[in-house]
């Protein structure tokens, strides 16, 4: 190719529709910017959904939706400079039209099907042919499940082909190494890190800030390693000896919840008098090193799992009556601050084991990193990204796939059965490996106790 401009292929799409879904991450206008800048400039309209499947799912029958109000019109001559900055362009939301669709029958249920049904008759009414979804595991298992529906479709009816860009700065995603706005989030959260541990030093004391990353902690141990942390615990690191059960608790009334047979309903829960005996041994082997101060990450996956008498001594008494726990027990995250309490539990355990006292300040950090301005590389990634949806859509005909890239940024599509777990129709989730060499780096960059 050279220095060849691409050659636009023959294709039946005219018109695509793009959406971005859950969170923001840094990055996300690199991805839509360049997938926008490839389709219109080969002829083809694209439609930014605003605010992700907002106005889709709530369509009906009669319906029409509006430049502005459910979606802009997105063209390479007005896209310039807009690939490097935050923020999302065409706006997110986490309406999810799959959400009822749990096993493949519930793809011809039409009390399951009845969402997604109107995603499709308002991607009819706008003449689609192609809808392009940025998003995390969810919004990947959405994107497989409207592919999966119009297959029960008649033979005669359109389908809207389909293609899924990975979006978390989580990292939690089977079938790439790295998500755009990963490192950009590390970038942030590193130098927070840093600049804890400057403050630490200075005043002989401890941090323990509880970092972004529920069922994965990439983004926590990422963040410890660049910041220079002196311990950092994912979920991943909970072992089997540290794992208990208690009786679900209704936060509200006090009372045990049950099931239809009268028995107790349990949740696993964390020892954390363990986890913090192990926290207590770096603090240990730092004091041995002269070094009374330090900062320690943990995932804020930890806070699922707290026992409820920890959860109450975590959050105000207004804010516990008022945790409801989904179906498997876990308890929102983002309510939970629980690394002061973390934080005073290690100093007690350090006081007993030699006699010092060091004090424990605990922070919480997150949404802040989630519109930070886009590294180089993550601009990169994501407009390789945005390219490749245009490249799996036209140059290539495919859908049904994942774009995905490996090695030197070179383009791949797996997939959507490849990253399905079909039986449940749930995406796959990636905790990170303890005994991969990226989780073991941390190791090797703490104190050794």
């Amino acid at each position: 190719m050279s220095l060849n401009t691409p050659i636009v292929p023959q294709t039946n799409i005219k018109k695509v529709a793009m959406l971005f879904s859950g969170g923001p991450a840094p990055a996300a206008n690199s991805v839509i910017c360049s997938a926008a800048i490839c389709f219109s400039r080969a002829g083809i309209e694209v439609y930014g959904m605003k605010n992700g499947y907002t106005s889709l799912a709530d369509y009906k029958d009669g319906d029409v939706l509006v430049e502005g109000k459910d979606y802009l019109k997105l063209n390479y001559k007005d896209l310039e400079g807009c690939r490097s900055e935050g923020g999302i362009i065409i706006g997110s939301a986490r309406v999810n039209p799959g959400k009822l669709m749990k096993t493949p029958a519930d793809l011809t249920n039409p009390e399951t099907n009845a969402p997604m049904q109107r995603v499709y008759k308002a991607l009819m009414s706008m003449g689609i042919d192609a809808l392009i979804s940025i998003g995390g595991d969810d919004t990947l298992t959405t994107a497989a499940k409207f592919k999966l529906y119009q297959d029960t479709l008649p033979a005669d009816a359109k389908r809207i082909k389909v293609v899924h860009l990975p979006k978390t700065i989580d990292n939690d995603y089977k079938g790439i190494d790295f998500t755009f706005g990963y490192f950009s989030a590390v970038d942030l959260l590193a130098t927070q890190m840093r600049n804890l541990l400057a403050d630490a030093k200075a005043t002989n004391c401890y941090y323990v800030a509880q970092l972004m990353g529920r069922a994965a902690a990439w983004l926590s141990y990422g963040a410890c390693i660049a910041g220079e942390a002196s311990l950092v615990v994912g979920l991943e690191d909970i072992i089997p000896e540290w794992w208990m059960e208690e009786d679900q608790i209704d936060t509200a009334t006090g009372e045990t919840i049950k099931d239809a047979n009268g028995n107790a309903l349990k949740r696993k829960v964390i020892n954390i008098q363990a986890l913090c005996e192990r926290m207590a041994d770096t603090v240990c082997a730092r004091l041995e090193e002269g070094k009374p101060y330090g900062t320690i990450g943990v995932a804020e996956g930890i806070g699922e799992y707290l026992p409820m008498e920890e959860l109450k001594r975590c959050v105000s008494e207004d804010e516990y009556k008022n945790l409801k726990p989904d179906t498997f027990g876990h308890y929102p995250v983002s309510q939970l601050k629980f690394s002061s309490r973390l934080g005073r539990i290690v100093a007690d355990i350090v006081n007993k084991r030699v006699g010092k006292k060091i004090k424990f300040s605990g922070l919480q950090f997150g949404y802040e990193v989630r519109c930070h301005r886009p590294t180089a590389f993550d601009i990169i990634l994501g407009s390789q990204l945005g390219t490749g949806a245009y490249r799996a859509l036209v140059e290539k005909g495919i859908d049904g796939v994942m774009v995905s890239v490996t090695g030197q940024l070179d383009l791949v599509f797996p997939k959507f059965e490849d990253l399905i777990a079909m039986e449940k129709l749930r995406a796959y989730q990636r905790p990170i490996d303890p005994n991969e060499a990226f989780h073991q780096l941390a190791r090797y960059m703490e104190s050794w106790k």
